[in-house]
């Protein structure tokens, strides 16, 4: 999925004067300098506290199972419950019972959940199995459709075996279920309460109500969500901390004033050009690793010139990942080869650097494509880009000199998110960058960009053989198997080279030493269940 970090009003905190901010970075700056010379003294967790977050991704709604930003994920996570949530031993991903006590597959097309029992919501109404099925229903077949009822599609039926135990029946074998079933991270999966839905209809995601660490106390607009301690909270002794304010930020450059400066306590994420500098600041810690996505040059191969397998593969060569993320990311990432990313953890290739597969950089063959290409004339597509404040326009600036040496004088578009949206999605453009963000199985990440029919094949490329391939890997469960269909997928996937790969990024939570627990995972989420104050 793409998060959107949507270029808000550029505002302050309302807790924080400019004054302050400006001090605060003036603070930052120097610990910057000092380096390892200041260390902050040891810090005693404690329970209680109240946490101050600030967030530059935009929140859409805290519906989960309509949302479509990272950014209100990270808040839905706190509130809400999966059946799964996601394991993480800092090298595998893998997902374990979470309001789900346990869990089956009976057969390769039956799965059975034994919830928890004595969960309720924060309304006080009970969690149960017609619970479960309400909620699969809403996501499933509902009205207004949710966008993410197609991880429903192959759902026959689900069925409630007792008050505490539901068998969910596919019409065929169904490899994404887990993921699905993650909590947020998944949001078809994400349990919210139907009483609540049904008091506050349309306006439910401003009034959220679940079953998770924290309960939703307010959200003023452009400014800030408040959330408190859910004291009823299933899990023994969490949540640590009494409650969390959010600060709606937008503007980076305040938000990273106010975390070096200690006026809050956490930063949802960090554009990369201040990682390094937040990193130097020994009241900081820095959290982060390569994560389920991928960058990428995008080509139209629905029309000229990009409509040419040879300029495209000309295109894919001729990219210097390397120095792509020196230049455009300031060091942070790793070359993609494929759009297989390290936390897949069944599916990434260690070794494929030295492997041969893939997409990489080789200018004399790129010259040697371009040489076959219908054009041979210089080519001046559109580069378009969007002017969201993330880092599209020193990638396309980086990649223009690369396109120039085989002839491709692009010339870029900045344009503003909504237009560039609308623009991506009906097919007008010849060149874009972007990324699909925190994804962590292969099906997600390039079943519905790629597929021929796929809801998000903006490029409009098509390859009978891969669709067959990827349409059997949702449905083959063993790993293993799972692994050949997706390497030969990827294999024809990037050798026809619809776009042009870049990099799997690492994404960044930031916090002040005080704040003790938190519990990293790969899936850019910022969990508060198991954080405390010093």
């Amino acid at each position: 999925m793409v998060d959107c970090k949507a270029v808000l009003a550029n505002r302050l905190l309302r807790d924080f004067r400019r004054r302050d901010l400006l001090k605060g970075i003036g603070a930052g700056a120097a610990m910057a300098v000092a380096g390892g010379l200041i260390k902050p003294a040891p810090a005693q967790a404690q329970e209680g506290g109240h946490i101050k977050l600030a967030w530059v991704d935009h929140v859409d709604t805290l519906d989960p199972h309509f949302t479509a930003f990272l950014g209100a994920v990270r808040v839905h996570n706190n509130i809400y419950n999966g059946l799964l949530k996601i394991d993480y031993d800092g090298e595998r991903v893998s997902f374990v019972p979470d309001l789900a006590e346990s869990w089956e597959i009976v057969d390769d097309k039956i799965h059975v959940f034994k919830l928890r029992e004595g969960v309720v919501f924060h309304d006080g109404t009970p969690f149960d199995a017609e619970v479960v099925k309400w909620n699969v229903e809403r996501v499933a077949y509902g009205e207004p459709a949710s966008p993410h009822a197609w991880k429903y599609k192959e759902l026959d039926r689900i069925e409630v075996v007792g008050p505490y135990e539901i068998r969910l029946v596919f019409k065929k074998p169904y490899a994404f279920l887990p993921v699905a079933f993650t909590g947020s991270t998944g949001r078809a999966g994400t349990m919210v309460s139907p009483a609540a839905v049904d008091k506050y209809g349309k306006d439910f995601g401003r009034n959220p109500v679940g079953t998770g660490p924290f309960r939703f106390v307010s959200w003023r607009e452009n400014d800030s969500i408040v959330l408190e301690k859910n004291p009823d909270y299933f899990e023994a002794g969490l949540p640590k901390l009494d409650g969390a304010t959010i600060y709606l930020m937008g503007e980076a450059s305040s938000a990273i004033a106010a975390i070096m400066s200690g006026q809050v306590d956490g930063l949802s994420d960090s554009p990369v050009q201040f990682v390094e500098q937040l990193k130097a600041a020994p009241n900081l810690k820095v959290h982060g690793e390569i994560e389920g996505n991928y960058v990428f040059v995008a080509m139209n191969c629905a029309k000229p010139p990009f409509d040419d397998i040879n300029l495209r593969k000309a295109v894919a060569y001729c990219l210097d990942r390397e120095a792509i993320i020196r230049q455009a990311f300031f060091g942070q990432g790793i070359p993609a080869y494929t759009p297989i990313s390290p936390p897949m953890s069944d599916f990434y290739d260690k070794d494929i650097a030295s492997s041969g597969r893939g997409q990489r950089f080789d200018l004399a063959k790129a010259k040697e494509f371009r040489a076959k290409a219908k054009v041979q004339d210089v080519i001046e597509p559109t580069f378009m880009v969007t002017e969201d404040g993330t880092y599209g326009t020193r990638l396309a600036q980086t990649v223009l000199p690369m396109l120039a040496e085989i002839g491709i004088n692009a010339k870029i578009e900045l344009i503003e998110r909504a237009a560039w949206v609308s623009r991506r999605n009906a097919g007008d453009f010849e060149l874009f960058e972007a990324n699909w963000w925190a994804d962590l199985d292969p099906d997600e990440t390039i079943f519905p960009e790629w597929h021929s029919q796929g809801a998000w094949n903006f490029n409009k490329w098509s390859n009978p053989r891969f669709d067959e391939l990827v349409e059997q890997a949702q449905v083959v469960l063993d790993p293993v198997q799972r692994k050949a269909l997706y390497d030969e997928a990827c294999d024809i996937l990037m050798d026809e080279a619809p776009i042009g790969l870049v990099s799997h990024m690492p994404v960044f939570k930031i916090f002040n030493q005080k704040v003790q627990g938190f519990q990293y995972a790969p899936a850019d989420s910022l969990d508060l269940h198991t954080v405390s104050l010093a």
